[in-house]
């Protein structure tokens, strides 16, 4: 039986439910006692501090953190019993931002954000503003979880939606390690479905892209050898076809971090995170592109700042001022756990950065 626990740490009233007791972990041990650079005197040593924003590219929008999953990985503390949930109101705001935004590419998240109960009237109003990229990312089981959600990949077609899915590996075992029981499963229906109506196919429009990051303590292998690996199972094994695989490292904060900690990992970690430290990756990590929405409006520099409570340093803190020339002048707040997204070939929500 898989040992994923079926509880978010909010619901179980975890210390690490508090994003300031995950920043003070971060700063304390081993960054305080000098043993290993912070992230702000590390991107110093190589001239990146500090950290600024360049052209805006990307608007993510969390729509909410219910999940019908619980993953033990998940930085968001996801799940069933997670109850935030983005509003109309706080949708139409985004909506008059869509509409007007320089980046060319919208990213709708979670949680699973199709639990939102107005996430089709919030994408088919979306879709009408013309953005290049419409991205939803999904994870693959709400597809299968009840009759209600099986007509999604018709209404992604619908809607020209690009799916970005959670799929941690090709076997039954790693996955439902990960995910839970009987995730693979569901997932692999899923993909299936999605095939069935164009998705993934090859010279296919309908653009279907997997996302792996390791189930254990260790860096994810190189992005395009690893696609190769899934492109040949998952077609040899049940006729699956996507267009590209993303990986992404596991940043150690939320339900990551509380694994690391649990497991006794967290000190070996943190040292393979500075030990891969790439200044190359620091030019283009997604936080230098891309604004992040929270479900009750609030911006960020990207989704992990999100889950650290640290809102944009910018006098524009939510989506109901948005300015996006005013956003552009701020410096990027950092910390440990930007690491993450500077190791080897780089990480962010799009997979590999160089």
């Amino acid at each position: 039986m898989s040992k994923v626990k079926t509880q978010s740490l909010h619901k179980r009233n975890d210390e690490l439910a508090n994003a300031n007791r995950q920043l003070e972990i971060l700063s304390n041990g081993i960054f305080q006692n000098g043993e290993l650079p912070t992230f702000a005197k590390k991107i110093k040593e190589t001239n990146n501090f500090p950290l600024r924003p360049k052209k805006l590219e990307i608007l993510q929008i969390n729509v909410g953190y219910m999940c019908n999953q619980v993953c033990e990985h998940c930085h968001v503390d996801a799940g069933p019993d997670r109850k935030e949930i983005m509003t109309v109101e706080t949708m139409k705001q985004c909506l008059e931002v869509i509409r007007n935004t320089g980046a060319h590419t919208l990213d709708l998240t979670g949680g699973a954000p199709e639990m939102n109960p107005n996430f089709r009237w919030f994408v088919d109003e979306a879709s009408k503003a013309g953005i290049k990229d419409f991205i939803v990312r999904s994870n693959l089981t709400i597809i299968r979880a009840n009759k209600k959600y099986y007509d999604l990949p018709q209404f992604f077609k619908d809607h020209n939606v690009h799916v970005v899915s959670s799929m941690p590996h090709w076997t039954r075992g790693k996955t439902d390690k990960q995910r839970g029981d009987g995730v693979f499963d569901k997932s692999i229906k899923a993909l299936q479905d999605l095939n069935a109506v164009g998705y993934g196919l090859p010279n296919s429009k309908l653009r279907l892209d997997l996302v792996y990051n390791p189930s254990g303590a260790f860096l994810p292998g190189d992005q395009a050898a690893m696609e190769k690996d899934f492109k040949k199972a998952l077609l040899e094994d049940f006729g699956i076809r996507f267009h590209n695989l993303f990986t992404i490292t596991n940043l150690p904060i939320a339900r990551f971090l509380d694994y690391l900690i649990a497991s006794e990992n967290y000190e070996d970690y943190m040292y393979q995170l500075v030990d891969a430290y790439n200044p190359a990756a620091v030019e283009n990590v997604m936080c230098t592109n891309t604004i992040s929405v929270s479900w009750d409006g609030w911006l960020y520099d990207c989704d992990f700042n999100q889950m650290l409570g640290l809102k944009v340093a910018s006098k524009i803190k939510h989506i109901k001022d948005y300015n996006e020339d005013v956003l552009k002048d701020r410096d990027i707040l950092i910390s440990q756990h930007c690491y993450g997204c500077t190791a080897g070939a780089g990480s962010s929500c799009q997979g590999s950065v160089t």
